[in-house]
């Protein structure tokens, strides 16, 4: 059986020299676009950061940022959302909404530093998803961003702008993670998903991307497409 870095290996000679070279460009493009593109969700510690980031599923980062500063002067550390009130910690996560499963999980994965990581956030991959509320785009975002270890957070905006980009044709995050990871250097996956994210926001919305004003749009296979369905819409004055 192959090892995952011999697959990984394989699967990275099939990507040719044209796509890396692509992508390399496209990458050049957007960070002189967003010298300033950085995390979304405001932290001081790894585990501030896992917090907000389990308030931020189906939650704007904008939301989460208002509701964690308060959050954090009252529960300082696990140890403190494992004595919460659990009722009284969903009315405080409310306005992030799914507040029951949320308050849950901060409770479940606090107890679980407390228990077994001595109440520290784990910095492996294995060991985050053991944290109730984690999954790859969560470990992937704490690994990039509090401990400085490249992940690839595949988000709604990372997800569409590979799919847009033709980077992925896949729909599952952990393919389309695969995906770039082929593409993009080990060192540079981080600071990819603040690009794309950045340009999701901004420029490449979901609904119907503003490709006039795309930085990239020379070097994306999606934006005749998007071009003449926008100029459509202005016609038929929708």
């Amino acid at each position: 059986m192959k090892t995952n870095e011999a697959t990984h290996g394989s699967d990275e000679n099939r990507v040719s020299a044209a796509e890396k070279a692509r992508a390399r460009k496209v990458y050049g493009m957007l960070e002189r676009e967003y010298p300033d593109a950085r995390p979304a969700l405001n932290f001081g510690s790894p585990f501030e950061l896992l917090v907000a980031t389990i308030l931020s599923a189906q939650c704007t980062d904008a939301r989460v940022n208002m509701v964690t500063p308060g959050l954090f002067r009252k529960y300082t550390s696990p140890a403190s959302f494992v004595s919460a009130d659990p009722e009284e910690l969903e009315r405080d996560v409310k306005s992030t909404g799914f507040y029951r499963q949320k308050a849950k999980a901060l409770i479940s994965s606090s107890r679980s530093l407390v228990e077994n990581f001595g109440g520290e956030v784990p910095h492996t991959m294995e060991e985050l998803l053991t944290l109730d509320g984690v999954g790859r785009k969560t470990a992937n975002v704490l690994l990039g961003n509090a401990f400085g270890i490249p992940g690839i957070a595949v988000d709604t905006h990372v997800s569409r702008l590979a799919q847009r980009l033709g980077f992925s044709e896949e729909n599952a995050p952990e393919k389309i993670e695969h995906d770039l990871s082929l593409l993009f250097p080990r060192d540079r996956w981080t600071e990819l998903c603040h690009l794309l994210m950045a340009h999701g926001r901004r420029i490449c919305v979901a609904r119907i991307p503003k490709c006039e004003l795309c930085a990239v749009s020379g070097l994306c296979p999606s934006a005749f497409k998007f071009t003449a369905l926008r100029k459509s819409k202005q016609k038929k004055g929708m």
